[in-house]
């Protein structure tokens, strides 16, 4: 049995289900959506924003997912706290012929597109259980690749032109670290360390050489000179040199430059250099004079070690302030610099969970749909109902003002006015008029019993991301206390919203 197959799931799911078999809902219509309630927060700077990933993945999972004899089994063996089946015959036989996910229909935001909290990333229309049956496993896709690629983008936005590498297989979860360079390369790396990923996304991976090449030259009794000389000789036309093993400046860089220096006289041109520990900026300053100096301008200059997007905005704050001092050009220098980023992106650290949800928002009820709701203390968790359709709105500059929700069957139109209004706060609303804004629809149908279009080139996910972020407004692509973006409701939606909350409270 796959364990990764459609019993990677939780346990609720499937107990639920045989609630709904048992009283004749299973095959009721409903609507689910995906979505989440708050952008990152890592402490000392927010995302304003996030990078959706992960469709590809759920899409190819939900295609193989199937329950065969194995899954069945592994559920009859299933005991209740009697001793007795926990899952009953008559309900095993109707997952075994359900099969997987082809009763459903997803419409979904475009992966590699800007999200924002509330609005649906997905949206799962179907039969109630395999509706419910989805959850676990999107989720778990979903929200860790759109955290991945949300540092991405941020650590590319830090970096500039620069090209930023993705280095942090060894540091991710598991089998998460495919999913972890996958969302990284969508949210804004240019290269992966990973091999196996990397060949089947069509890039060449990339990579430079770990300390124990010198530590184990060293061992044997040879020199940090002669390990990259060995290096050098193997790879000719690829030549990159960790500085750090002994001593960046006073050993590692004069004994890199000798041997670029025999490179040189053999026709051959060194590629870089890498530095993975102490003053960064500093050291990136000095090895550039150093590489000048002997004639190597156009080497690059890779660094790496806990790096993230403020440890970059600051190591090129801090070389365009210092380098001058030093006779060194910083805009040239900061155009060599390569970012070798690793743990921190691949695990999103300091928020390492996003808090996804996926929520039942209407049930089929003679031959409408009927708005389910959840209603919360907090404000935060009261849910938008119903059938909705999501807008991305942009003003007269072109940049995205607000993402808006509205009834599915509701007619938003740019030839009228359009008020936005806050998802939870009546005094609070905006009115636009006709010319000041144009309408983007957000979600378009990806599966319908089967995935609709094969998987995307990586480039296709990369430019959407790009193109996203230039039309945000610069606060809200700020890294650090970035401006709030709007999500908004429509008349009709709040007034919904408001009327199901009401009669909630009423019971």
């Amino acid at each position: 049995m796959d364990p990764f197959g459609i019993l990677y799931t939780d346990l609720y799911q499937l107990t639920m289900g045989q609630v709904y078999f048992r009283l004749g809902l299973h095959e009721r219509p409903a609507l689910f959506e995906a979505f989440y309630r708050k952008n990152p927060d890592y402490g000392a700077h927010q995302a304003g924003y996030t990078v959706f990933a992960g469709l590809d993945p759920l899409l190819s999972w939900m295609e193989g997912a199937r329950f065969g004899e194995e899954e069945v089994a592994a559920l009859r063996a299933l005991r209740g706290r009697g001793g007795q089946p926990l899952f009953a015959e008559d309900y095993l036989r109707y997952l075994k012929g359900m099969g997987g996910f082809s009763g459903l229909t997803l419409r979904a935001l475009p992966e590699g597109r800007v999200a924002h909290p509330q609005v649906p990333l997905v949206s799962a229309e179907g039969p109630l259980l395999q509706a419910q049956l989805l959850e676990t496993a999107l989720l778990n896709r979903l929200t860790y690749e759109t955290l991945v690629a949300t540092k991405a983008s941020r650590v590319r936005e830090a970096a500039g032109e620069a090209v930023v590498l993705e280095f942090g297989l060894r540091r991710a979860p598991a089998k998460g670290g495919e999913a972890a360079t996958r969302a990284s390369l969508i949210g804004g790396a240019d290269r992966s360390s990973a091999v196996s990923l990397s060949h089947l996304l069509g890039l060449p991976s990339s990579g430079t050489h770990a300390h124990s090449l010198v530590q184990a030259f060293l061992a044997l009794g040879y020199s940090e000179e002669e390990a990259f000389q060995a290096f050098a000789e193997v790879f000719p036309d690829d030549t990159i040199l960790l500085l750090d093993t002994v001593d960046t400046l006073g050993s590692g860089l004069p004994h890199a430059i000798r041997v670029f220096e025999r490179l040189r006289r053999r026709g051959h041109r060194p590629v870089g250099v890498r530095i993975d520990s102490g003053d960064l900026a500093y050291l990136a300053i000095q090895v550039a004079r150093e590489l000048d100096r002997a004639g190597f301008p156009e080497v690059l200059i890779v660094l790496s070690g806990d790096l993230d997007e403020l440890v970059i905005w600051q190591i090129k704050s801090q070389i365009l302030e210092e380098a001058p001092r030093y006779g060194v050009d910083a805009e040239r220098l900061l155009k060599r610099l390569v970012y070798g980023v690793g743990t921190k992106m691949v695990v999103s650290w300091g928020h390492p969970a996003l808090g996804g949800v996926y929520k039942l928002v209407a049930v089929r009820e003679n031959g409408a749909w009927a708005p389910a709701m959840k209603i919360s203390d907090s404000l935060e968790k009261v849910l938008n109902p119903g059938h909705k359709k999501a807008y991305r709105v942009y003003d007269k500059r072109g940049l995205a003002t607000a993402d808006l929700l509205a009834a599915f069957d509701e007619a938003v139109r740019e030839d009228e006015a359009l008020t936005l209004r806050h998802p939870t706060d009546p005094a609070k609303r905006r009115t636009l008029r006709p010319g000041e804004f144009t309408l983007e629809p957000l979600l378009e149908e990806v599966y319908r019993g089967r995935r609709l279009f094969p998987p995307l080139p990586l480039e296709v996910l990369q430019e959407r991301r790009r193109r996203d972020v230039e039309r945000l407004d610069p606060g809200v692509r700020r890294l650090v206390n970035p401006h709030l973006y709007h999500v908004s409701l429509t008349e009709r939606l709040f007034a919904l919203k408001g009327e199901l909350a009401a009669r909630m409270e009423r019971g």
